[in-house]
């Protein structure tokens, strides 16, 4: 069922749910982010569903075997791994609210430069501290 209406509702508990935990966990809604763009397919909006409730619904609320921390510093691990650096901002973010150090953080780019270069690890920690300056009010 294709919809450009992705606020969350009774029909679907579990994207509404998902919405609540990115909540939790980033510290804002991620309505703002989720509605359609011009020239978007009506589909759209089924992408951006089943991807928030397959990552907020389904992989961070797993916390039998890995804690959210412990989630957050392999994500930030990732997304810089990849360079995709808007999503590292998530994560930083991510990480910062579940507990991890501004420290770990920076260690998590120590092995982002060993394993993934330092080129790759220079742009991400350029995003890092961008979200710490963030996170202190500046």
């Amino acid at each position: 069922m294709a919809t450009n209406d992705t606020a969350p509702d009774a029909a679907d508990p579990a994207y509404a749910e998902a919405l609540d935990v990115a909540e939790r966990l980033l510290g804002f809604r991620l309505e703002r982010f989720l509605g359609a763009s011009p020239g978007e397919p009506a589909n759209g909006a089924d992408f951006k569903r089943i991807a928030t409730v397959h990552a907020f619904g389904d992989a961070w609320p797993r916390t039998e075997h890995l804690d959210t921390r412990t989630r957050a510093l392999v994500s930030v691990t990732i997304a810089a791994t990849l360079g995709v650096l808007e999503p590292l901002r998530g994560q930083l973010r991510i990480a910062l609210n579940s507990g991890a150090t501004r420290e770990e953080i920076a260690e998590v780019f120590v092995q982002v430069a060993v394993y993934a270069g330092v080129a790759r690890a220079f742009d991400g920690y350029q995003v890092a501290a961008q979200v710490f300056a963030e996170a202190e009010g500046h």
